[in-house]
């Protein structure tokens, strides 16, 4: 439990760090070099399992490696899983990057709006307005609280750093091959529909419960029940429905995602207009969820 707490505090002091020796960067540059060298045909979806359960597989091998040649070493193990627990979990970063943008809305700015929100969303950002920044924003912080928050914190309770660095490996495959496009369709048909999916099932809905903990809302729950399953995600429409219930607010439509166009369904209902005070009372929202799973996790650990 004192990874937990000690990454958490490194996390409020430090937020995702952007060096060279970020593990989650050296998992993109794998990836990078496995799709360039396996990713033509023939048999692109066979190629595409292999190379993405030796890379999940390879990084719980690993860690579990480092752990077990460190067990001797109380502190020691302890720094190894604190920095690592610190890699995998990013709620200030995600709220930095969300008021970065909000900064440039506020300023009237938008192109420079436009340009800090590509940084967090994969949709075209050249043509929206500035209620279209702000929709993407919160659309993002209830995507990226399950993926990057929730999501980690459950694998860690589950298996330790080790688990929780297997499920960062599942998520940087998908958001690099999991695509639907030609070119990834079938390379990142395993990574995206079968491991992605998976071990965002049981996450993606606990962050839409706990989101419905720490905000209250009958609203929400009808939300939820209506349109969770509307999104081609099979997890990604429970965060966002929640969110978008709790807030009175309307996610999805239309959307360009590399060059083509995407319809997505619509999620919520439009009876508040998205502002700054909306943008707040989602972080605080972000942040509650986040201190909640943090102390179900510990409560568990205390519990074994």
């Amino acid at each position: 439990m004192y990874p937990l707490l000690f990454g958490l505090l490194l996390d409020l002091l430090l937020g995702d760090p952007r060096w060279a020796l970020h593990p989650i960067r050296l998992f993109g540059q794998l990836i990078a070099w496995g799709e360039r060298w396996l990713n033509h045909p023939p048999h692109q979806k066979a190629k595409g399992t292999i190379l993405s359960l030796i890379l999940v597989l390879g990084v719980w091998g690993f860690f579990y490696a480092v752990e077990w040649l460190l067990a001797d070493y109380r502190y020691a193990l302890l720094a190894w899983q604190t920095i690592f627990f610190f890699f995998a979990i990013c709620p200030r970063s995600l709220i930095g990057e969300a008021l970065a943008v909000e900064r440039y809305v506020a300023a009237d700015d938008l192109e420079g709006a436009r340009r800090r929100l590509s940084w967090i969303v994969g949709r075209d950002t050249s043509q929206l307005s500035f209620a279209q920044i702000r929709t993407a924003v919160l659309e993002t912080l209830a995507e990226n609280l399950s993926d990057g928050v929730i999501a980690p914190l459950c694998f860690y309770a589950l298996g330790g750093v080790p688990l929780m660095m297997a499920y960062k490996m599942i998520n940087t495959l998908d958001s690099m091959i999991g695509y639907k496009d030609q070119h990834y369709k079938d390379f990142g048909y395993f990574a995206a529909r079968i491991l992605d999916d998976a071990a965002n099932y049981i996450p993606s809905r606990l962050t839409a419960l706990l989101m419905l903990l720490v905000a209250p809302s009958r609203r929400a729950v009808r939300t939820v029940w209506r349109d969770a399953r509307k999104h081609a995600s099979p997890n990604s429409g429970y965060p966002e429905s929640a969110l978008a219930g709790i807030l009175g607010v309307q996610f999805g439509g239309p959307n360009i995602y590399h060059g083509m166009l995407v319809e997505k369904p619509y999620i919520g209902t439009p009876i508040h207009a998205v502002t700054a005070q909306t943008l707040r009372r989602t972080i605080r929202i972000v942040i509650a969820v986040t201190l909640l799973a943090s102390l179900l996790v510990f409560l568990t650990y205390l519990y074994r």
